[in-house]
């Protein structure tokens, strides 16, 4: 189930459920979205800090849930941080399958967009966060029109070096996010593998948050939990403005051992571009060629 794109003067709701919204900061943010030609509307715990460091799991719930059911609402927009998970349990997921509409984030964000993919069927986006637009680089502009306006889109767009760590490709549906959330997310009743169908996983780090050696540990723990032979490749997004030949190594071991494509890649995750990765699309990755194509826009 793939959402509609949206037109001008459609209303974007923004939720924060992994950090408190600063209205400093997110009154640029809207500026920003309102001088694209949209509306913005917030939930009503959108600023709270109820705990101290987030508002409650039933407010940020609550927020969430009321801009899924709002008809008006056409993308609910949401940032990364820390306490997603919370809310997991909480969400009106028939409420979103019954008015399908675009959600998209990265980071913690992982931790919904899967989950609202696996209990729905819809497709959702992975890469972007209202904060993506504050300053948007021109990459990340045209990657917003493309996926969220325009649509079609047929091939990740490059904004940096592909480097392909091992070759060959592979065809599948299309899943994947913040490394160390979809190491605590597989096998839950929110992040699925069906053994009988392929995967693309795409995933990302970043040395700030995690060393070598524990993105090592995550992935081989992916590598053990996961049913490896349904996963048919591997696209690392950006990890680090320079990252070691060792880092570079142990993806290029991941490849080998379980026998498919893997290319590391500055386009998404904690760097300066965001690129768009729809949750759920078929799509096809060529180490070879260098290529992501989305075969369901085609």
């Amino acid at each position: 189930m793939i959402p509609s794109k949206l037109l001008p003067g459609d209303c974007i709701g923004l939720a924060a459920p992994s950090h408190i919204a600063e209205p400093e900061r997110y009154g640029r943010i809207i500026r920003a979205i309102e001088h694209m030609g949209f509306r913005v509307k917030t939930g009503e715990n959108f600023y709270k800090s109820s705990y101290g460091y987030l508002a409650s799991e039933a407010e940020r719930a609550a927020d969430f849930n009321q801009l899924a059911r709002d008809e008006a609402v056409k993308m609910v927009f949401f940032g990364g941080g820390s306490g997603a998970a919370e809310l997991l349990p909480l969400l009106d997921y028939d409420a979103i399958r019954q008015n399908p509409k675009i959600f998209s984030s990265y980071s913690d964000g992982t931790f919904l967009l899967n989950a609202i993919h696996a209990k729905t069927g819809l497709t959702t986006y992975y890469g972007q966060t209202p904060g993506s637009l504050e300053e948007a680089n021109p990459y990340d502009t045209a990657q917003f029109h493309a996926h969220f306006v325009q649509g079609g889109v047929t091939q990740l767009a490059h904004n940096s070096e592909w480097r392909p760590l091992h070759g060959g490709s592979g065809e599948g549906i299309l899943i994947g996010g913040y490394l160390g959330v979809a190491a605590l997310l597989l096998d839950t009743a929110y992040f699925q593998l069906n053994p009988q169908q392929k995967y693309i996983l795409f995933l990302e780090d970043h040395e700030k948050f995690s060393g070598v050696a524990s993105v090592g540990a995550q992935l081989s723990f992916l590598g053990q939990q996961a049913p490896m032979h349904c996963i048919a490749g591997l696209l690392f997004g950006h990890y680090s403005e320079n990252p070691s030949p060792d880092f570079l190594a142990m993806l290029r071991r991941f490849g080998e051992k379980h026998r498919i494509p893997a290319i590391y890649c500055d386009d998404f995750g904690h760097g300066t571009n965001h690129a768009i990765l729809p949750i759920g699309a078929r799509a096809r990755l060529d180490a070879d060629t260098r290529t992501l194509c989305f075969l369901d826009f085609d």
